[in-house]
């Protein structure tokens, strides 16, 4: 039996605010939402930006949450004071030499050729160096680039844990693991004791590692700047740390683990290891997600000089103004200057559906398949390709063989990669265009929830799904109200691109897509199919009575998510995240040739094995 992965959970943060219960969409939509609605959402963002207000008056703050949540002008550090180090080369045309005083520990060793040291006293020594002396002196620039898509303004995810100099992206991935797992009802030795040890799987990484002074950024930068590199700083930096930390801290896992790596198709790249083992029966539940903080300086200026990014003066050339809006940075589809970076933790559960029926486990779609295609030959390595055509013409032939052609024209839309670049803005709505009319669909509508996030790199198809996920359960697509015109060269026909906010019926559309193109060709597009879809394919295929079981079941397991969801943004809420606890030692396992037991693990490791070859075999 071909398996459904069913979603269960979704969490995480970003710079709309937290993921799970549909939080972060709220406030993208914010003004389409009821009042109770609203003072929902002002209420989270309030308690997790950490204002000081009382239960119901969390909308007297509404105007600074809108100020500090979503794209906006950098906040994590001063775009007008950018560290940078200058070459400088010391010259004198009255000396041959520059005498300065040095301290002893100070001197390099070894003394450069040409220096004369002169012992001053114990502590100090006098340096005469020829000239030319080539010198790097710190000063502080202002950046090109002021825009990003930050968390929200007052949110530190590494206090809510003993976070130990962990690389921000780090500590992000702790949150949004936790708060994705927490976000299933289920306790993580619940889940635990659902299946077998190695029936459990985490797939996540990072597109670019981590970059901060904790990883990769401070290990290679440190002795530039006279520093010494940390133990931590390697193994910190990992792109794979991400899912090694889920493992080790957050569910004490001992199934099987990965971190593949996509570029920006990263997270549909995991989400498809996920289904692809629970669709075969190797696994029963998946983690799966990503974590990524690149709102760096460095990283900033290496995208601007590719062209990529959305410079301040670009911008205001735009607009024919002398202000640079950096809320309205990203603006996919339209006349537009580039992407905007942003940094987001978004993480996704699977089960299979036997399981999930068994336990009464949320249902908030599932995944109908996910594509994924190289470019073949081409002249850039950063450059699209033909890939994306392949992946969502098989996306789209997928969501026809599944749902019906009716259903595919009429109850599907597009979450699009839309990264707000002039030549994303041509080829992607190119792949739209012709492949509409392939399948017979006039008014496709197409999304790009980037003009409000930024664009997170490696969880961006998580920022995409969780906008999904938000209109099923709300009614309301996102419109991309960045813009208010489509540029010239964006190919519209088929195609509907909605300035404003589009309310539908959430059962009018069966399944959506998300779309992601990476640079060096990482191609991927994934079918998610809605909570009403999926729930009309599990009464078919486990008939009524399982159905009605599962519905009682399911109402206690909601209730214990509710209940996580009602404290899960307050400042005395601890992540899952466990160090130096339960620790298993080899002394303690039980192994015998059938069956291998683990200390907290209800089931075991079966050890029993059919040759999967057995028919190559001669019979003896």
């Amino acid at each position: 039996m071909n398996r459904l992965p069913v979603m269960v959970g979704l969490g995480g943060i970003n710079s709309a605010g937290r993921v799970s219960f549909n939080h972060a969409y709220h406030r993208m939509v914010i003004d389409t939402l009821s009042q109770s609605q609203q003072d929902q959402t002002w209420w989270s963002l309030a308690q997790l930006m950490g204002l000081n207000t009382a239960a119901g008056q969390a909308a007297e703050h509404a105007d600074y949450i809108r100020q500090h949540t979503l794209v906006r002008r950098i906040e994590l550090w001063d775009p007008e004071q950018v560290y940078w180090q200058s070459g400088l080369s010391l010259a004198d045309p009255d000396q041959d030499h520059l005498s300065f005083v040095l301290r002893k520990r100070q001197l390099p060793d070894p003394v450069p050729a040409g220096w004369q040291v002169e012992p001053l006293d114990d502590k100090q020594v006098r340096v005469k160096a020829p000239l030319p002396l080539e010198v790097m002196l710190p000063e502080m620039r202002p950046s090109r680039v002021t825009s990003a898509g930050q968390l929200p303004t007052g949110f530190d995810p590494g206090a809510l844990y003993a976070s130990r100099n962990h690389p921000r992206g780090l500590q992000m991935t702790v949150f949004g693991a936790s708060d994705a797992l927490q976000s299933t009802g289920f306790t993580i030795d619940q889940l635990k004791a659902m299946v077998r040890p190695d029936e459990f799987a985490v797939y996540s990484g990072s597109a670019m590692a981590q970059l901060d002074d904790d990883g990769y950024g401070g290990l290679l930068q440190n002795p530039l700047r006279g520093k010494r590199p940390t133990s931590k700083q390697i193994a910190l930096g990992l792109p794979g740390t991400t899912g090694d930390f889920i493992n080790a801290y957050v569910l004490g896992s001992v199934g099987e683990t990965a971190g593949i790596i996509g570029a920006c198709a990263t997270f549909l790249y995991n989400v498809k290891r996920g289904i692809d083992d629970i669709r075969s029966g190797h696994k029963r539940i998946v983690v799966v997600g990503n974590s990524e903080a690149p709102i760096l300086p460095h990283i900033i200026e290496g995208y601007r000089t590719m062209g990529a990014l959305a410079e301040d003066e670009a911008l205001m050339a735009l607009d024919n103004s002398d202000v640079c809006d950096n809320r309205r940075a990203c603006r996919p589809f339209s006349s537009n200057a580039g992407f905007t970076v942003a940094e987001a933790s978004v993480y996704l559960v699977l089960m299979d559906d036997e399981l999930a029926m068994e336990q009464g486990a949320r249902v908030l779609g599932s995944v109908g398949g996910v594509f994924v295609n190289a470019d073949g030959y081409k002249k850039s390595i950063s450059g699209p390709g033909v890939g994306n055509y392949v992946t969502v013409a098989k996306c789209m032939a997928a969501a026809r063989a599944i749902l019906g052609e009716d259903t595919l024209r009429n109850g599907t839309y597009m979450q699009a990669h839309g990264t707000g670049t002039p030549q994303n803005r041509v080829t992607e709505s190119h792949i739209f265009s012709e492949l509409a009319g392939v399948f017979g669909i006039s008014d496709w509508l197409v999304g790009a929830v980037k003009s409000y996030l930024g664009h997170s790199m490696a969880p961006a198809g998580g920022d995409q799904l969780s906008a999904i996920v938000g209109a099923w359960n709300h009614g309301v697509i996102p419109g991309i109200t960045t813009i208010d015109h489509i540029a010239d060269d964006v190919h519209q026909t088929n195609l509907r691109f909605p300035f404003e906010h589009v309310e539908e019926d959430p059962k009018r559309f069966a399944g959506a897509f998300v779309n992601s193109k990476g640079f060096g060709g990482n191609n991927a597009t994934g079918l998610f199919l809605s909570p009403d879809t999926t729930l009309e394919m599990l009464q078919t295929r486990w008939g009524k009575d399982q159905f009605l079981a599962w519905s009682r079941k399911t109402e206690a397991v909601t209730q214990q998510a509710l209940d996580y969801d009602a404290v899960a943004d307050s400042r005395d809420t601890k992540l899952v995240y466990e160090f130096g606890e339960r620790v298993i030692t080899p002394e303690s396992l039980e192994i015998s040739a059938e069956e291998m037991r683990i200390p907290g693990f209800e089931q075991p490791v079966s050890l029993r094995s059919d040759n999967p070859w057995a028919d190559m075999f001669k019979d003896q």
